[in-house]
């Protein structure tokens, strides 16, 4: 869930509280500058290499996101 001002995860096993606020909203931010270096280049490298190119838009959804808001358990 989005909020004004973080994200709050609710249901989870990572700490006493089952609810994590610090991880997601770092990791929202985290995947905002990952996407804006990252899509302008991966729309480029689409035009010569699809699948490379599609690889690089989603880094930032499957990769840098994930690992930033799982790293911090609160």
């Amino acid at each position: 869930m989005t909020g004004g001002i973080g994200c709050v995860q609710c249901g989870t096993r990572s700490n006493p509280c089952r609810c994590k606020v610090v991880g997601p909203t770092l990791g929202v931010l985290a995947f905002a500058v990952a996407a804006i270096v990252e899509w302008p280049v991966g729309a480029v490298v689409y035009l010569f290499r699809h699948t490379k190119g599609r690889r690089i838009m989603g880094h930032p959804s499957t990769v840098v996101y994930p690992k930033v808001s799982n790293s911090i358990p609160i």
